[in-house]
């Protein structure tokens, strides 16, 4: 699939939006659209998408909210969305303020948002992160991550600790690669084992639940996506998952510079297949809204809103993969489950009567196995019963038990300016909190709103205030040859 752009002013641009247009027709399928908030920032959005905030066109809450909570880092990628020391500026919210960016996002109607993510910069450069992350705690967030390049906690068992302690629930951590020329493309040094010695601290430490978040460039880093999976696989007891997120392009790039690079999720689901043996086939990816169902059957069964997953079905994929005897197995592979959403979909169309609820809910149940093939199913999991434990409780802990057993793999293609698409942005799930009490999608704050945001609420960046530069550090304490930390 192909976009085609004219602008008067900057002329035309034509892009690769989806690689493979079989592969976005059966993403369509499951398109979802949300119902937005009740309680709009902007109650009008006359210049789409300059007047973010969330507005009443916008048709999904907030999934999963982000804070930066500085644009200081201790490393200079030229990947990276935010950078100080190139800005001029330093970008870093007080605790007021971000406690007033937080408590917005909790009152979103008709479902808060449950989850949140402190991004950089490097939040980690912030003496006070746990003090903050302890305060999402307290104000309810049941999902609490922080966006990492892992050096403090490569650095330091008793900082995960620390983190662990006051609530940190998930480490999102940059990780381009098994091997030293990724890093020494993007990252500038051979920062693999930075990433080794944070996992295993962070293992040490107590915290059991890491994402690994490769930025995926064609020629630098896409000939290591299974090897990236099978370090994943390796490294399950903390590891649960794999964030695959195709590189997106800041400031002005010339097409042919965005052919060589540029990779569509169909490129990743190919590239999972052929570097997997075909253990993880193209099949086993689906659209983000793929499980909307299962949100509308537990909000109907429990009498509360939920939140939904009603993302634009081109914005991500994922599935879940299980290691039995060391093999990998695609919950595909034994799971219709197509056959299932289905069910629960028509299921959830009958949950209107409180007098047949129940009934219902014992018919689903009973359904259940029926779409299990129990003679490929791994015999080191009860996947059987993780499912009806979701159906009959859907609670937070059923689902963190879900993902304690199986390995989530997942990919995000944020946009950039050369494949924006409005109908995506208006059902983004993945949003900005501001200073300036609004809430704006991830794609249009990274391509549109960043730089006049920081401007605003930014001070002059003086080298010498900044005690957590360590670049410098960093590139004598990495060996390029044996490639560990000294």
């Amino acid at each position: 699939m192909i976009m085609e752009k004219a602008c008067a002013l900057h002329g035309n641009f034509r892009e690769v939006y989806w690689s493979d247009a079989e592969m976005y027709r059966r993403f369509e399928k499951y398109s979802r659209i949300g119902s937005g908030l009740l309680n709009p920032n902007i109650s009008f959005n006359s210049a789409c998408p300059f007047q973010c905030g969330l507005c009443t066109s916008h048709k999904t809450g907030t999934i999963l909210a982000n804070i930066d909570v500085t644009n200081r880092c201790n490393m200079s990628c030229p990947v990276c969305f935010a950078n100080a020391r190139s800005s001029g500026r330093i970008y870093e919210p007080d605790k007021e303020q971000i406690r007033s960016m937080m408590t917005m996002l909790r009152d979103q109607q008709p479902v808060p948002c449950f989850a949140i993510q402190f991004s950089g910069g490097e939040p980690t450069v912030r003496k006070d992160l746990p003090e903050i992350v302890e305060m999402a705690r307290d104000l309810g967030f049941v999902q609490i991550q922080v966006a990492t390049n892992g050096i403090k906690f490569a650095q330091s068992i008793a900082y995960g600790e620390k983190m662990l302690q006051a609530g940190l629930h998930t480490i999102y951590l940059q990780f381009d690669g098994v091997t030293a020329e990724p890093y020494i493309k993007m990252r500038g040094f051979n920062a693999f084992p930075l990433k080794q010695r944070a996992i295993e601290n962070s293992r040490k430490a107590g915290i059991r639940s890491i994402t690994l978040v490769p930025t995926l460039t064609k020629g630098v880093n896409d000939h290591q996506v299974g090897d990236v999976i099978r370090y994943a696989v390796e490294n399950r007891d903390v590891v649960k998952g794999v964030n695959f997120q195709p590189i997106s392009f800041t400031g002005r790039v010339r097409q042919e510079e965005r052919e060589m690079s540029r990779i569509t999720i169909p490129d990743l689901a190919k590239l999972t297949e052929e570097q997997t043996d075909g253990k993880i086939p193209r099949g086993a990816w689906y659209p983000v809204p793929f499980v909307v169902p299962i949100s509308r059957f537990l909000a109907k069964a429990k009498h509360k809103p939920l939140p939904e997953m009603t993302v634009h079905p081109h914005c991500g994929a994922g599935t879940y993969i299980f290691v039995d005897n060391g093999d990998i197995i695609p919950i595909t592979e034994f799971v219709d489950v197509e056959g299932f959403m289905e069910m629960i979909d028509e299921a959830s169309l009958e949950l209107d009567h409180d007098s047949r609820n129940l009934l219902v809910l014992a018919n689903v149940l009973r359904k259940v196995p029926g779409f299990i093939d129990h003679d490929k199913e791994p015999g080191s999991v009860n996947v059987t019963r993780m499912l009806l434990n979701v159906l009959r409780e859907g609670g937070e802990s059923v689902v963190k038990q879900f993902h304690r057993e199986s390995l989530f793999l997942g990919a995000m293609h944020f946009q950039d300016m050369y494949n924006l698409d409005l109908e995506r942005v208006q059902r983004c799930g993945i949003h900005y909190a501001t200073p300036e009490g609004k809430i704006i999608p991830f794609c249009t704050y990274n391509t549109l709103h960043r730089e006049r945001v920081e401007a605003k609420f930014s001070r002059p960046y003086v080298p010498e205030e900044d005690e957590n530069v360590e670049s410098a550090i960093l590139m004598n304490t990495a060996t390029g040859d044996s490639g560990v930390l000294r």
